[in-house]
Formats: structure tokens, sequence, C-alpha cells
């Protein structure tokens, strides 16, 4: 699944084709794709909505029009391809969006995990699915102290936590694993253990990280593109996840389940910590 660097680098490719251009209509092939509002009623809003800005909150693709935020979640394997109007249609472009310049902007998604939603302006940061996302990786906000109000309760493992979008918007299973081995902190280790020390590093690592994946695209793995021919190239810069050895030490990289999300980590580097429980 995309994670905060590929949303990003999708964002800043769809800028160079859709910015300033007008949505002629809509054509619509797998309803569930649309998750509000119903179909038709999308069709409808959407005809002579022009395309102001694209940016991103969490995951979520963030598409300002005339009078409605589109907002676009990628899931597995979405992606967008650019036609002309007219292109037969392949079978896994679910969503085609008539702009009236000729061209098609088409959602395609193979698995047909993918979401769409339009929401008016006025309200889109006050319903779902945005009101519920925690920070931005770069917000200022994101401080220790904040981190600690949120792990305080959680017995979970940090690994899990991490990946909770309430707390931090963005992160997902691969860049989980490289923050977590670039602070040396087992992802066993239980989050209401965590120290105000390893919430610095935290915040430090993820944005360090994540920063360096938008540099470069983004990782591609599995079905990931930006875009047409475009691949992330994060993925020759994994530290951890994906490994099978420690570029540190040299040892063995072990490969968990943890919270059903695979997991790899340095034994010797990240060793779970003792703690007394609080």
């Amino acid at each position: 699944m995309p994670e905060k660097p590929e949303v990003i680098t999708v964002v800043n490719s769809l800028k160079r084709y859709l910015l300033g251009k007008t949505i002629q209509s809509v054509d619509v092939f797998w309803n569930a794709i649309i998750s509000y509002p119903d179909v038709p009623t999308f069709q409808e809003e959407m005809k002579q909505e022009q395309i102001h800005d694209i940016t991103c909150r969490g995951k979520w693709i963030v598409i300002s029009l005339t009078n409605y935020l589109l907002l676009i979640h990628l899931r597995m394997e979405g992606k967008f391809f650019f036609r002309k109007t007219g292109t037969p249609r392949s079978k896994h472009e679910h969503i085609l969006f008539h702009l009236t310049d000729g061209e098609d902007f088409r959602f395609c998604d193979t698995r047909k995990f993918g979401r769409i939603v339009l929401v008016s302006k006025a309200d889109a940061y006050s319903r779902e699915p945005l009101c519920s996302l925690g920070l931005e990786y770069y917000d200022a906000n994101l401080t220790p102290d904040y981190l600690l109000e949120h792990f305080k309760t959680k017995r979970i493992p940090i690994k899990t936590t991490l990946l909770d979008q309430t707390i931090i918007a963005g992160i997902g299973n691969i860049y989980d694993d490289e923050i977590l081995f670039a602070t040396k902190i087992n992802p066993y280790q239980p989050t209401y253990q965590i120290t105000k020390k390893e919430a610095t590093a935290i915040i430090d690592a993820t944005r360090s990280v994540l920063d360096h994946a938008v540099s470069l695209g983004g990782t591609t793995i599995k079905s990931f593109t930006s875009e047409e021919g475009v691949h992330g190239l994060f993925q020759n810069e994994l530290q951890i996840h994906g490994m099978k050895t420690c570029p540190v030490c040299n040892t063995t990289v072990r490969k968990v389940m943890i919270g059903g999300r695979g997991t790899y980590y340095c034994p010797k580097c990240q060793i779970l910590k003792r703690r007394r429980k609080k």
C-alpha cells in the first residue's frame, strides 16, 4: 500500500497534468469505489468543476475543486493513467474523469480497494475521513509530549502504534520498520514504555526517513507507480525492511508478524528492553 512518501509523489505528478483543468463529466464502472455521495450525485456534482490545487492529508490525495474536495485513497494498487478521450478503457480503469481539453484522467485499480469521496469544502475537515487523522509527520505540533500523551495507555507493541493513523498520519508498514531500526527500538516494545528520549528519536527518524523517501520518489514495492513509467527509488535505500542481514552488525534480520503485519528487525541492534510496569 502506498505510504506518505508515495502519496506525496503521486500528488506532485498529478499537479503537472491537472492544475487549472476542468472536469466535463465522469464515467463510473465500479460503483463501490465511490464511497460518498451516491454515484448519480457524484457524477452530477463533478460537472464543470475546475481543479485548483492538489495536496494530501495522511494517505488521502486531496484535490481542491471549485466547490468541493475530491478525496482519493489508493489503497493497495490504485494508480492513475492519462488517455485521450475515446481511447478504449482497460478492464481495471474503473473511474474515468473526462476533462474539457479532450484528455481523460483515469483511476485504475486491479483489486478495486481504492476509495473516492466528494465532500464540500466547508466541512471536509470536520467529517470523515479527514477529521480523525492525526498530525502530519512535518507538523510542528508533533512533539515528544504529544506522542507520550497518546502512548501512555497503550499496551500494544510500538510497531502497531506507529501504524495508527489517528496519531501520525501517513506512516505505513515499510517506513514503520525503517523508523524503528533508525531509533534502535524493538518493534515489540510496549508503547506505554517508550521514554521521552525515544519519542524524540521517533520524531527525528520519521522526518528524516520520510523526507529522504520523498526526495527519491517513494518506494517501488510490487505494483506501486506514481504514474505510468515513474517508479520510486527509495527501495534501494531500505536499511531493514526486506533485508536478510543487518547493515550495521551483519546479524541475521528477523521477520515476524506483529499485529498482522510482516515486520523486520535486528535482534542485536534493536534489543527489547525490560522495564517496570507503570
